[in-house]
């Protein structure tokens, strides 16, 4: 689908240089798919922010304690 756009030239020249596309057409097809795949991007982020969903992390816990008394035991071993 083809779309008019109305843009200044300094606009238009700094829409290329942030793409890296010397073409005017596929810089601003460029620039709309990254801006699209952000704005998804935060879409998914704010859903896991306000709780909507989540993981469940089972055993995090555990494995963490258990880490740490290794890190601590290691540290008794190289000070001794």
């Amino acid at each position: 689908m083809k779309v008019t756009v109305e843009l200044s030239e300094s606009e238009l020249k700094e829409v290329c240089r942030v793409t890296g596309q010397p073409k005017k057409g596929p810089a601003i097809r460029m620039l709309v798919v990254n801006t699209l795949l952000l704005k998804r991007r935060e879409q998914l982020a704010e859903k896991f922010i306000s709780g909507e969903w989540g993981v469940a992390l089972d055993g995090v816990e555990a494995g963490m304690a258990a880490e740490a008394k290794t890190e601590f035991s290691r540290a008794k071993k190289w000070r001794a």
